[in-house]
């Protein structure tokens, strides 16, 4: 909206046209809001959702301790990152409004597991095989549409390697590996949101990558096209997704004012999922389905700590972790709560920098 309202009036504000700009006033506009509104939400969560159980049945018992802390922050988050978005993003652009539109729809899908868990005053919400139904078949109809836009690219980038010496059409295929990409990190982002601040971390790190990775690959700077330089994918308008990762951060940081350890509020599936989702769209959007192994390497992790533990006990009855996902395992072990979300911040910034340096290696 002040895209068009500020760039048409005057020439001044001609400046407001470059993403570059949009996006710092996108960052900068979630930041704001959310640490404006957080503390009034915070209080109204807690009024509506006295005496519901916010602490999920398969955690150590030392998280019982966090019983009565307020869920459904992430709702708030979502909405001060959209509302930016719509204020600074150029709304005529189709890939804002799909990552944006995801974004929504795993927010609901999160929402209605949230509510469910509220309203029956326990941690059972959706039924995981119909949630699971649910984002398959939304993110199967998305990549769909976008699959049949005569402009679309279903070749595949590949981290390290030159894009423009070996970039594979998979045609139909890359549908599913979008699906398993995006729906895949949703449901990482949501079993990694399980300590104080532990998924928002990872969360604003990736979102940082995804700035600059959208940027490269759509600016064109007086003629000189910057992913032709670094011999990635060119996209066309890529640079637009960079208001909604700079929302994202402003967003999310706002938010882990408040859900640092000890949290004052949770993110809730409203919010993990509907990041997750994002993030993995993101990631296809840009042509780094495969790099976002590297980027989101934390929630992978998490997420695989839980398959090894379910196969492992199916086929041989023993568990390789006292606990899964990952993190709860190093609280059985000991480690203090802090140090374990800390640690794990650090190694998505150690795996942000490799997605980042996979650039120049091509």
């Amino acid at each position: 909206m002040l895209y068009y309202l500020l760039y048409q009036h005057d020439q001044w504000l001609n400046v407001v046209r470059y993403p570059s700009f949009r996006a710092i006033a996108a960052g900068a506009t979630a930041l704001i809001a959310g640490l404006l509104l957080y503390p009034p939400f915070i209080s109204w969560l807690r009024r509506v959702q006295h005496g519901a159980s916010n602490v999920r049945e398969d955690t150590p018992e030392a998280h019982q301790a966090k019983s009565g802390t307020p869920t459904m922050g992430g709702a708030l988050l979502l909405a001060a990152m959209l509302v930016s978005c719509l204020l600074w993003g150029d709304l005529t652009d189709l890939r804002l409004w799909v990552v944006m539109g995801m974004t929504i729809c795993f927010g609901l899908i999160g929402f209605a597991d949230d509510f469910r868990k509220l309203t029956r005053k326990s941690s059972k919400g959706v039924s995981g095989k119909l949630r699971l139904l649910l984002e398959l078949g939304l993110t199967t109809g998305v990549m769909v549409l976008l699959y049949l836009q005569p402009d679309f690219d279903s070749r595949v980038s590949f981290p390290v390697i030159n894009f423009e010496r070996f970039n594979p059409d998979i045609g139909a295929f890359y549908v599913p590996l979008a699906v398993l990409v995006i729906v895949g990190t949703a449901n990482a982002v949501n079993i990694t949101d399980g300590l104080d601040g532990l998924a928002i971390g990872p969360s604003i790190t990736s979102a940082f990558v995804f700035l600059v990775l959208a940027y490269a690959a759509g600016a064109v700077l007086k003629g000189f096209v910057i992913a032709d330089y670094l011999r990635i994918p060119h996209i066309e308008g890529a640079g637009e997704l960079t208001i909604y990762c700079a929302a994202l951060m402003g967003a999310g940081i706002s938010f882990l004012w408040y859900n640092s350890y000890p949290a004052s509020v949770f993110m809730g599936d409203v919010g993990s999922l509907a990041l997750g989702a994002g993030l993995g769209t993101l990631a296809v959007l840009t042509k780094n389905e495969l790099t976002s192994a590297i980027i989101h390497g934390v929630f992978l992790m998490e997420i695989l700590s839980v398959m090894i533990q379910v196969c492992s006990f199916k086929l041989t009855g023993k568990r390789v972790f006292k606990m899964a996902p990952l993190h709860h395992h190093y609280e059985l072990k000991g480690w203090p709560e802090p140090k374990i979300i800390v640690r794990f911040w650090v190694v998505s910034i150690m795996l942000a920098m490799m997605g980042l340096a996979s650039l120049k290696l091509r």
